[in-house]
């Protein structure tokens, strides 16, 4: 969004693709190669890949369950799919996100459409005023009498994730995060 003014004002500029954890891997290899930290880029990777195959090993003995992912901003949300940060974690995490097979990383909501998904689980995020959000959130499922249909709903499955660990790009408490989702998923087991 910014490379126009950028490029206008002749400043230098780099991105950096965080939209999954695959992209941000292969950024900090980017990184240690051009800054002559190899060594170092080398060793965070394999920590990171580390943790993630561990999540991984843990979701190959589970069931894969049937995650929604709610995107809420101050006074609306879209559902977030596979090529979102948030269902890239999902998927790391062994869960199959119902949005699946979309093109766009984010999409409005249909709350008919998604009923008929019947997602195991709702995660949802709350993004810039995450108080602000979560009453949304907690008001459109009282009020909105499709949600209390959902599977999820009625099992008690519906979970609200903090923005901190949950941001809408790839960052380094991938473990941390992948974690959570972990004991969300597979919390019986």
């Amino acid at each position: 969004d910014l490379k126009e003014s950028f490029e206008t004002y002749k400043i230098p500029a780099d991105y950096l693709d965080l939209t999954s954890v695959e992209d941000m891997l292969a950024e900090i290899e980017e990184l240690g190669n051009r800054y002559s930290r190899t060594e170092q880029a080398e060793k965070l990777i394999a920590e990171l890949n580390a943790e993630i195959e561990a999540v991984q090993q843990v979701a190959e003995n589970n069931e894969k369950p049937r995650v929604l992912i709610l995107l809420g901003v101050p006074g609306s949300y879209l559902v977030a799919t596979e090529h979102s940060y948030a269902g890239d974690l999902v998927r790391l995490a062994g869960g199959e996100n119902v949005m699946a097979g979309q093109d766009a990383e984010y999409l409005p909501s249909n709350t008919e459409y998604l009923y008929n998904s019947n997602p195991d689980i709702i995660l949802r995020l709350a993004h810039g005023m995450p108080d602000e959000v979560v009453e949304m959130f907690d008001e459109e499922f009282v009020t909105n009498d499709v949600w209390k249909h959902f599977d999820a709903v009625k099992n008690d499955r519906v979970y609200d994730l903090e923005e901190e660990l949950f941001g809408t790009t790839a960052a380094l408490n991938v473990p941390e995060a992948l974690a959570q989702l972990q004991e969300i998923f597979y919390e019986e087991s």
